[in-house]
């Protein structure tokens, strides 16, 4: 009877976290819709806003050109890494550390890089290394464009200054509630759009095409952040939905399978009961 009791124990076990996993399966759920929508009405603007400041950018002179777009020889880069401050969320978090760490030893690797860690997990990923400059985590505490500009502000000081010669972005881009796609995109310098582009011949500039460049630049940078951040967002709620179905799932098989388990030894507990009973009474009256 004592192995009945602990594959009792463990079903019992078993089927309390099945209903924490499908709890927090169902909380994801809820909070992957608000995040999906708020990054899908946001990346036409961004995507848009990108594309006007790359082709203004391609067409200027390099006199003219902002000190953003300045392009320099790489021996200082910036890795920003977006992760989020908690786990449970599948291979999220993982995917980030090692495109990142992919990125400081081969992409980089002999250069000077450092990694300003957006969320809990990419500081813990990095700290031990020394290569963390900031922990910017908190912003995912109330995550609003004004939150997330003065995070962009600071890196794009850190790069006109000089600290840095290049700033990549490392996050997950959301696809949908299973697939995130981990994205390395450059930050700072702008990249010029490639090739030449005809939509200039579309757009009439008041008052000129440089001082447009030079007030787009830093509301497109701060945007192009707050993307990244809001795609990472959906991204790690989709991730979590995804993590915990699958863990409800497997707990739900492990407990139909441990209540099988059971009742073959409760049954085979209580022929042998029977046989023993069998036996002693045909004992007595032999």
């Amino acid at each position: 009877m004592a192995n009945l009791k602990e594959i009792r124990n463990r079903i019992s076990s078993v089927s309390s976290t099945m209903q924490i996993t499908s709890a927090m399966k169902m909380v994801s759920a809820a909070k992957l819709k608000k995040a999906q929508d708020a990054i899908t009405a946001m990346r036409p603007y961004a995507d848009k806003l990108t594309e006007l400041l790359q082709s203004l950018s391609a067409t200027l002179d390099a006199d003219s050109g902002s000190k953003f777009a300045d392009q320099r020889e790489v021996n200082k880069v910036l890795l920003v890494a977006i992760s989020s401050n908690r786990g449970l969320c599948g291979a999220f978090n993982s995917n980030i550390a090692k495109q990142t760490t992919l990125l400081m030893n081969e992409t980089y690797a002999g250069k000077q890089v450092d990694v300003l860690a957006i969320g809990k997990k990419s500081n813990d990923a990095f700290e031990k290394t020394g290569n963390v400059i900031a922990n910017k985590s908190e912003v995912f505490d109330d995550l609003t464009f004004d939150n997330v500009a003065a995070i962009a502000q600071m890196i794009m000081d850190k790069f006109s200054e000089g600290e840095y010669d290049k700033i990549v972005l490392v996050y997950n881009q959301f696809k949908n509630a299973a697939t995130q796609i981990v994205q390395s995109e450059q930050f700072l310098p702008i990249v010029p759009m490639a090739g030449e582009t005809t939509s200039n011949a579309d757009y009439i500039f008041e008052p000129s095409k440089a001082e447009i460049v030079e007030q787009l630049i830093p509301k497109s940078l701060k945007t192009q952040l707050f993307k990244a951040i809001r795609d990472s967002f959906a991204s790690e709620h989709g991730a979590r939905m995804t993590a915990m179905h699958k863990a409800t799932d497997n707990a739900t098989e492990l407990r139909d399978q441990l209540k099988l388990t059971y009742n073959k030894a409760r049954q085979a507990a209580i022929t042998n009961e029977i046989l023993e009973i069998v036996g002693g009474a045909e004992a007595l009256n032999g």
